[in-house]
């Protein structure tokens, strides 16, 4: 068994997954199914196999449907999920915000309801301990959408790769705030622009580099990659899975 976590963990639900209605439909992003099970399920699991107690959902588009669900779920004892409105076209570090007087604890966690991954959050709650700064932020290198080419000087074709990671990093979506990060964090501002830019100015924002596997599902089509790999065995699955 994983030691309990005090740290509460905030995800964000309120978006209207514009870019996946072929997979949407009439419910909101974080409902769509991966593996018969919708994909904010696999996202709080992925915490609750960690030792996180307490997950907010700071809900928007459709929340009376993400209610629904929560209350319809047989969670794991110990484990509380509420839901928390945020307004329906509230951003993100807005939605953030909005929330901060339902938090408990000094430290906490946030993500997106789109994003799976094998990340040891453990470990990166550690590395947020170590340099002390207000927030941290996993970055990841992402699989390139297509295959490459190697070309030699003489323009011959030297090779192939299929879909290589980028060698760059990204933002991968899992945070670690301390609470006076909120004060970064207006109703109207969008968590990636202001707040964790004016932290980064401040240098109170730290990478944590994540070089396992990770996934987010913004498309339809990833929708679909994503219940392939689910029948293949998921990498993200946990135990609690």
């Amino acid at each position: 068994m994983p030691a309990v976590r005090e740290e509460d963990v905030v995800i964000l639900c309120g978006g209207r997954g514009t870019r996946l209605q072929q997979a949407a439909g009439a419910i909101p992003k974080p409902l769509v199914e991966i593996g018969g099970r919708p994909i904010l399920w696999h996202v709080i699991q992925i915490y609750a196999a960690q030792g996180f107690r307490r997950c907010l959902l700071l809900t928007g588009h459709l929340s009376d449907l993400i209610d629904e669900f929560v209350a319809g779920q047989a969670w794991d004892d110990g484990l509380a999920v509420e839901t928390v409105f945020t307004g329906a076209d509230t951003p993100t570090g807005g939605r953030i915000r909005r929330a901060g007087d339902r938090l408990q604890s000094a430290t906490f966690c946030a993500t997106y309801a789109d994003g799976v991954a094998d990340i040891d959050l453990g470990a990166e709650l550690a590395h947020h301990r170590e340099h002390g700064r207000l927030a941290t932020m996993a970055v990841v290198q992402p699989e390139l959408q297509f295959g490459i080419t190697e070309l030699a000087e003489d323009g011959r074709v030297a090779g192939f790769h299929e879909k290589p990671r980028s060698d760059q990093w990204i933002n991968g979506g899992f945070f670690v705030f301390e609470r006076p990060a909120l004060d970064y964090m207006t109703e109207t501002s969008v968590l990636e622009r202001e707040p964790l830019e004016s932290l980064a100015g401040e240098h109170q924002l730290q990478a944590y580099r994540h070089e396992g596997f990770w996934r987010c599902m913004d498309t339809y089509k990833d929708a679909v990659t994503l219940n392939d790999l689910w029948r293949s065995g998921a990498p993200w699955a946990t135990s609690s899975v």
